[in-house]
This record gives C-alpha cells, structure tokens and sequence, in this order.
C-alpha cells in the first residue's frame, strides 16, 4: 500500500502525461533542423584519444534553435551552437584547458509548407565566430559560408541531411586558415509513443590539410512531458571511421536533454 501510494504522490507532483499523438509529432519536429519549434538542448559529448598522449575532451553544446515568421510564406531558423569544453592532453603534453570554444551560427530560411512533393528545405549563411577563451579552445578566426538542409518526413520517417561550408576572413594571421566542409546526413525513425531512434554522420573535411573526420552516431531519444514542459532525453554513442592525425579514436558517447517550446 505505502509504495502505490509513494507512486501516486511521485505522478501527481511531476504531473507526466503520457505519450500521445501530439507528443510523437512533436518528437518528429525535433528530427527536423528547420522545423517552426522553439528548442533548447544540451548536448554533452565525450571523445578521446587525441594525438601522442592519447587525450580526453567533453563538450557540452548549447544549441537554442528559433523560429521567426517573416510572413505568410517564409520562417527564418536562428540555430546557434555553444560549446563549453573540458580537454585534456589534446595536443600532445598540453594540459587541461576549460571554457568557451568558438559558436556556430547558422541562419535558415524556409518555406512553412513542404514542396509538393513533401520536400522540406532552408538555405542561408553560416558564420564561425572565434568565442574560444583559450588558444587550445579556438580558431582565432572570423569565418563564413553558406549553408543548407533538404529532407523529407515520410510516416515515422525522417532522411535528408545538412551541409556547410566556412571559409575564414579576419582573424590571427599566426593561426591557420579555416577552409572546411560540414556534412551531416540522417535517417530517424519515430515510434508513436514518442521514442525516436537516429543514425547520422557529422563529418568535417579541412580543405586546409586535406583530412577528413567522420564520426558514426546511433543514439536513442524519448520525448515526455513533465508538468507540462516537453521534454527530450537522449542517449547514444559514435564510431570514428575516420579522423585526423591529431583527433579523436574509437568510440565516443553522447547525451542530451531538449527543452520545447510548441508555438
């Protein structure tokens, strides 16, 4: 009897609803990079084996995604990138460094309705912006570039993918120059009681010293709703297929919590 009712108590305090129609669509508009949602995640990621010593890193990106309504037809899609970085001996015998690395800030414009033949697309300007609060953290650079998405949501499916690209034009002369190529193709697939389940690549070719990274993500995420706020958890790892001389090995893990906000 005390443990129905410590569960009763425990469901009316965090008010969860269960999952629905509205909650797998809303799961669904998440796996869209251009959807018309307001959403706040935090990403955490953890890879290693970075050059000679075999270094650490774990990054926490703030990624706040906001859609505006230009008018009857179009939405611009501010989506912004934060990272917080904890590292380790990334490059050789270098210490630790914590703080800020260099934002992403990408801006989308799109159509709010699908093409006819259920396309989804945004095109606009990315921009790389040197916020890093230590030299082992940041470009140095002022970067810039165009970028895209495209994709099609089928039933519980979502393909497409996403591309940038950056070229630097101010910054440090002492530093290299930013010539780099951002790829992330995707497949997902949503569950109606809200559970999605993602395969993607976020690979990067550096034009600069002609090196491709291509880290293989299969994650997991379950959307819920507590006392009213949707929620988004998620859990995944990832496979290096290919890296740098100097960048990460193996396998890394990844976890996210995603605040929406439906308009």
């Amino acid at each position: 009897m005390k443990q129905l009712v410590t569960l009763g108590v425990l469901a009316l305090f965090f008010q969860m609803t269960p999952a629905g129609a509205q909650d797998s669509e809303l799961a669904k508009k998440l796996s869209n990079p251009v959807a018309s949602l307001i959403s706040v995640p935090f990403q955490w990621n953890y890879d290693h084996g970075f050059g000679p010593a075999d270094g650490n890193k774990v990054t926490l990106n703030i990624q706040p995604v906001v859609p505006f309504s230009l008018n009857e037809d179009w939405n611009l899609i501010s989506r912004t990138i934060l990272p917080v970085v904890w590292q380790d001996d990334i490059a050789g015998n270098s210490g630790t460094q914590f703080g800020l690395s260099d934002t992403t800030q990408s801006f989308f414009f799109s159509p709010k309705e699908p093409t006819s033949g259920g396309i989804i697309w945004g095109l606009g300007p990315v921009l790389l912006l040197p916020t890093g609060t230590d030299d082992l953290l940041s470009t140095r650079k002022w970067s810039a570039g165009p970028t895209g998405v495209v994709l099609r949501q089928s039933g519980p499916w979502t393909y497409g993918g996403l591309v940038n690209h950056v070229w630097s034009y101010a910054g440090d002369d002492n530093r290299s120059d930013v010539n780099s190529t951002f790829l992330q193709p995707f497949l997902s697939y949503t569950t109606d009681d809200a559970w999605t389940f993602t395969l993607n690549s976020e690979s990067t070719y550096d034009w600069t010293s002609d090196e491709w990274s291509v880290p293989i993500n299969a994650m997991v995420a379950k959307l819920v709703t507590i006392d009213k706020q949707p929620i988004s958890f998620q859990a995944g790892v990832r496979y290096y297929a290919a890296s740098s001389d100097n960048g990460p090995e193996g396998f890394g893990a990844r976890a996210a919590v995603t605040f929406l906000f439906p308009k």
